[in-house]
């Protein structure tokens, strides 16, 4: 998805499917700037959704899976600071995240009629009520 006018033609597509739930695949800027829209279509059409974000579901998302933000942003910044210093970038190595959180909005599960398994729940890192 490259432009917010896909996000009418994807949201059409969902609904004509009658799907269940929905996934939304991160990262992606278009989807991330609309990230209000794209709760509020879940919640609407009553569909179970997980992201891969935790901005998501401080939005009003159910269910987020996924590397923290602000650590990669930080470790980003890392990076920038040694080329700044004079690393040539094909010196540096490729880094992929190591910790995932998971991050569970139980008003919004509740608001779908859903009931989050308390095992799942000791597991989350963050639970939003």
């Amino acid at each position: 998805m490259s432009h917010a006018d896909d996000l009418a033609r994807a949201f059409s597509a969902i609904t004509e499917a009658r799907a269940e739930a929905m996934i939304v695949i991160t990262p992606n800027p278009v989807i991330f700037a609309n990230r209000i829209q794209v709760v509020s279509f879940a919640q609407k059409n009553r569909l179970p959704s997980i992201y891969g974000s935790s901005e998501y579901v401080e939005t009003g998302g159910l269910v987020a899976y996924g590397p923290n933000t602000g650590e990669l942003f930080r470790r980003a910044a890392t990076y920038v600071d040694r080329i700044l210093k004079g690393t040539r970038p094909e010196d540096l190595a490729v880094e992929q995240p190591s910790k995932f959180e998971l991050v569970i909005n139980l008003k919004t599960a509740k608001t779908l009629g859903l009931t989050i398994p308390p095992s799942l729940l000791a597991r989350a890192d963050q639970v939003i009520e």
